[in-house]
């Protein structure tokens, strides 16, 4: 994968990604891909912070929280990086079971409520 180049329309298809989409992780400075002209080109570092920003949405982590913690390995390196995964990963696992809870107390209600509908129709 070291000699991978992948261009514009190859790393949309690659991540399921429409272009509007990549663009703007390029304008918020997730991606900087090599530039001939006009042509984009992502290289091996590109392909593995797409792979992480992609992860990271579907954790539900906001863009610029992904953006600092990549930040923080350009800058800090990989154990300081790591300790902030952890910090991150723990406040996201908090904010996923509190609206778990939300959920199930919104379900109950709801079937209580179709129960007592039900209940009254027969």
């Amino acid at each position: 994968m070291s000699d991978t180049r992948l261009s514009f329309k190859e790393m949309c298809a690659r991540f399921d990604v429409t272009p509007r989409t990549l663009r703007y992780y390029e304008y918020i400075e997730l991606l900087a891909p090599e530039r001939d002209g006009r042509a984009r080109f992502y290289g091996p570092r590109e392909l593995a912070r797409m792979t992480l920003i992609l992860r990271g949405r579907r954790f539900g982590f906001a863009l610029e929280d992904i953006r600092q913690w990549l930040l923080i390995y350009e800058h800090e390196g990989t154990q300081a990086q790591m300790h902030a995964w952890i910090d991150l990963a723990d406040r996201q696992l908090a904010e996923l079971a509190e609206q778990r809870r939300q959920l199930d107390e919104t379900m109950q209600e709801l079937r209580k409520l179709r129960d007592e509908t039900a209940t009254t129709l027969s």
